[in-house]
């Protein structure tokens, strides 16, 4: 009878400790209000790099240069907002994912969106970069229909925010600084 008894505590030891384990993984990720201050941390620069990179491409798209100045110029941008695009995503994946129902969801979401972005920057660098500049008038109509192919793969790559359904997470990004 003794033996039956310090193989069941034995067991309920393990069992227990299993179960203490398990939980540790489960909530490892950081909280909510951590998660989100780490995403926006991640795309607060990345955001003004994409801005100032659109600003730039706008600029280089009317100014005086000729079709080489240009395409150098715009391979240059468009590689910068990729690279950017991936260092966002980067740091959005080594946030974690959040302690909340649906969190691996919402972080793939968001790493997701940031992949899309930097491809679609990807093949617009190397659509200019393919392009001809012995015609001005057909290179700059390259540039002009890849600029709508970006700004097409840019829209279709966005993050639906519509279908965050946590309540956690929506006052995490309201409330936490670094998203302001």
């Amino acid at each position: 009878m003794r033996t039956c008894r310090a193989d069941a505590a034995s067991k309920l030891t393990v069992v227990l400790a299993t179960l203490v384990l398990l939980a540790g993984c489960g909530s490892s990720g950081p909280s909510p209000r951590a998660w989100a201050a780490s995403v926006c941390s991640a795309l607060t620069p990345w955001r003004a790099e994409i801005s100032k990179l659109t600003s730039s491409t706008n600029q280089q798209m009317t100014a005086q240069t000729t079709p080489a100045q240009a395409k150098e110029n715009l391979v240059r941008l468009f590689g910068g907002a990729e690279q950017a695009s991936e260092e966002a995503r980067r740091k959005v994946e080594q946030a974690g994912v959040p302690t909340v129902e649906g969190g691996a969801e919402v972080s793939a979401g968001f790493r997701a969106s940031l992949a899309s972005m930097r491809d679609a920057y990807g093949r617009a660098r190397a659509t200019i970069d393919g392009l001809s500049t012995g015609e001005a008038s057909v290179f700059y109509d390259g540039v002009q229909a890849t600029v709508e192919t970006l700004k097409q793969d840019y829209d279709a790559s966005a993050l639906d925010t519509s279908q965050l359904n946590s309540e956690e997470l929506k006052r995490a990004f309201d409330e936490v600084p670094e998203c302001h």
